[in-house]
């Protein structure tokens, strides 16, 4: 029985070594699994696990020693307080590059984050020790540009994302400060080399392709800024959703790679971009928003056009790559159309015809989610349409209706029809299992 577990182990280890290879799905991995009787997601949880833990204890570890160190702070000469804190995070560093080179990725991957958080401590230490704090985001962006290195080395994607996170947090602070930070995309491209050579993640995808709509937007804003000396501008918003309707188009097209990681990044892309363009609709759903937008100033509608365009010819050129051409054509076109109007026609009254339009879409988006879901099996979108309903319902109640017994009986009818949902999935469920 012993053997036959080891056995077991070396099978789900090897084949979970074959999806980080990108050589099979996650789907084909459970499927090779499941005829030997191995739960694969069980197994690669626990090692998750193990990770998240192991990463969290050399974490701790480098609390501990900065408490150490800053309890004991003043006490300390100046010179061995820089020698110490340089010796410690070389240290660390290359205990993890020797570990790395004896093939242990693993614990290699955990020093490098004990030695990221000592690095990072040692820029703000020595920035006190000698009262360096010209510009502190530059220390900020120190201690990224530190953590990226090794994220690139080690293929590390847990590292990038700590380089990635530390990065994130420089770009809101340099922002905050008046400066424009143009380093951000060099983070990106290392986000982007990992992802695509690495085992890849989920976290570092999502929060790459947002970056990179948020660097874009950032830089817009700074480039009309330096005339007009404001921070935003009513045209980002349409810049804004014509990056979404590009990173819809780029999901299709991943999800036409061979590479199963690309197909994975092509479905998690599509199900983000749908999540935020229902949110983006519900905020639109009401006239006010609608209002706003028509009654402000477009004062860069040329430069704002250019753009849109740009990004509407690029994602009908990844549709008609992907075979979904006529989907993407026929959104671009509504969503230009829209645009069109909202800009150049200056009466509130068509705030009213768009708020009918949003809650339109909003409630065939629902219905059509839940096609989908029955259709395909897929629970995510069918519960996501179910969800989708009832949030229309509950805020249009609100807004337009009100009341004490309208309300119960709106929220009973909201019962009915979420059981009755649920019950139609698990007896579609049991049909399809026999």
């Amino acid at each position: 029985m012993r053997l036959l577990r080891l056995l077991k182990r070396d099978l789900a280890q090897e084949t979970l070594l074959w999806v980080e290879q990108g050589h099979i799905s996650h789907q084909q991995a459970r499927a090779i699994c499941r005829n030997y009787g191995i739960d694969i997601d069980s197994i690669a949880q626990r090692a998750l696990g193990y990770s998240v833990l192991t990463g969290l204890g050399y974490l701790f570890a480098g609390l501990a020693v900065i408490t150490i160190l800053s309890a004991n702070w003043d006490d300390i000469p100046r010179w061995i307080r820089m020698a110490g804190l340089i010796a410690l995070t070389g240290a660390a560093h290359g205990y993890g590059l020797r570990l790395h080179l004896a093939g242990r990725t693993a614990s290699a991957t955990g020093l490098f984050l004990f030695g990221n958080v000592l690095y990072g401590a040692s820029i703000a230490l020595i920035a006190q020790i000698y009262h360096l704090g010209e510009h502190m985001p530059n220390g900020i962006l120190l201690w990224a540009l530190g953590t990226m290195p090794f994220a690139v080395i080690l293929l590390s994607d847990r590292l990038m994302s700590v380089s990635l996170a530390i990065a994130f947090i420089w770009f809101f602070v340099e922002l905050d400060t008046g400066y424009f930070p143009a380093l951000f995309p060099l983070f990106l491209a290392a986000s982007i080399y990992v992802l695509w050579r690495g085992k890849g993640s989920a976290i570092l995808f999502l929060a790459t392709a947002g970056g990179i709509g948020l660097w874009l937007v950032a830089a817009l804003s700074t480039h009309w800024s330096e005339e007009y000396n404001d921070k935003f501008f009513p045209e980002q918003v349409f810049i804004s959703i014509a990056l979404f309707l590009f990173a819809y188009a780029a999901s299709h097209w991943f999800h036409q790679r061979e590479s199963h990681k690309a197909k994975d990044y092509g479905i998690l892309l599509s199900l983000w971009t749908l999540r935020f363009t229902l949110l983006s609709l519900f905020v639109l759903s009401f006239a006010e928003p609608w209002k706003m937008m028509i009654e402000a100033v477009y004062l860069h509608d040329k430069e704002m056009w250019i753009i849109l365009m740009a990004l509407t010819f690029g994602a009908l050129w990844l549709g008609w790559l992907s075979g979904q051409a006529q989907k993407i054509t026929t959104i671009a076109a509504g969503y230009l159309a829209i645009a069109i109007v909202v800009v150049y026609f200056d009466d509130s009254l068509y705030a009213i015809w768009l708020q009918i339009l949003t809650n339109i879409v909003l409630l065939t988006t629902g219905i059509g989610l839940i096609w989908r879901g029955l259709q395909d099996g897929t629970s995510h979108y069918f519960f996501l349409g179910i969800v989708t309903l009832l949030l229309i319902g509950l805020i249009r109640y609100a807004d337009l209706i009100g009341g004490y017994v309208g309300g119960a009986l709106l929220f009973l009818l909201m019962a009915v029809l979420l059981l009755g949902a649920a019950k139609y999935w698990q007896r579609r469920q049991q049909m399809k299992a026999v």
